[in-house]
């Protein structure tokens, strides 16, 4: 008497390695694999997880949790995104961010850390229009940001939002509707005020390929696709053109590791065209993998500042 079994379900070999006395992977709904943790490795687990069809399921396994070397961020590089003083209030009405203030330089990946609920929910919302800010100033290469639409295109300002098909999908739109959202009244998805949904199509076509989403085609209706195939078909909007500043808020939660590498790598190159991204995260292992500095949110206020 006494004893608990107990069910971990996660996407994380660490997680698995260092919990679990015995693992099952599950692909596509069945059970395809079972054995004891003590005789397995993230790369077997991986291969039963991705299949044949993925090519080599170890190198995957390695790119997913190797280091991707990069250059140091200039020291004289430019503060792409500045926000002094921003204060906004919670959903019940008390200030969830308390004059709050950072930098990101171009080139960079500053790192948000903390636990969940200390207001880094409240600082994006603020940050890309979600929410009223109460006071402060937010400025993009020097012009003052308002998370306006057309700001967003002029400052070439970007999000990848936590649950995106809440935050950045409309789900009963079809795939390349939602992929047309930033800039279907722009040349060439409109010619003189007038929407040119074949170029919609093509143009979805095209990313829904580049990007490996998984979907019956650019007219089903996006709600329809897995989370990861969401966020795919979100990154594809987003990262399409130049960008000044990428703000992601745990982009990768509750996604397998194949596509926790993909986009990590994706964000990596943002970086290294001269991007500054802001990433919220409440995965330490996610900020460490990929920030340049860190600095950690508590009760609505930054307390810590680290490289």
């Amino acid at each position: 008497s006494g004893l608990c079994s107990v069910l971990i379900i996660t996407h994380k070999f660490r997680e698995v390695m260092q919990y679990a006395d015995d693992v099952t992977v599950l692909r596509r709904g069945k059970a395809v694999h079972h054995c004891s943790v003590a005789s397995t490795q993230p790369a077997q687990l991986a291969a039963a997880m991705m299949g044949e069809a993925a090519g080599s399921p170890q190198v995957a396994a390695e790119a997913a949790s190797a280091r991707i070397p990069r250059t140091p961020v200039s020291a004289t590089a430019p503060n792409a995104l500045q926000v002094e003083g921003l204060r906004a209030l919670g959903d019940r009405g008390t200030l969830a961010v308390h004059d709050l203030s950072l930098q990101v330089r171009a080139g960079e990946i500053l790192g948000v850390a903390g636990v969940s609920g200390n207001g880094q929910r409240e600082l994006v919302e603020a940050l890309v229009g979600q929410r009223a800010r109460m006071g402060g100033l937010v400025h993009v290469n020097g012009k003052p940001y308002n998370a306006r639409r057309e700001e967003n295109r002029l400052l070439k300002v970007r999000s990848l939002p936590e649950e995106p098909l809440r935050n950045a999908c409309v789900g009963d739109l079809s795939v390349a509707e939602n992929m047309a959202l930033r800039d279907f009244d722009q040349s060439p998805l409109a010619v003189k005020g007038v929407l040119r949904f074949p170029a919609w199509r093509s143009r979805a076509r095209e990313w829904i390929r580049d990007y490996g989403v998984k979907t019956q085609g650019e007219d089903a209706p996006i709600r329809s696709l897995s989370g990861g195939n969401v966020q795919r078909a979100v990154l594809a909007r987003e990262l399409a053109g130049e960008i000044a500043v990428l703000i992601a808020a745990n982009p990768v939660f509750g996604l397998d590791f194949a596509a926790v590498a993909e986009i990590h790598a994706r964000i990596l190159d943002v970086r290294a065209r001269g991007g500054a991204v802001l990433l919220i995260s409440e995965d330490l292992d996610e900020l460490l993998e990929l920030a340049d500095r860190i600095v950690v949110m508590s009760e609505g206020r930054i307390v810590f500042e680290t490289p």
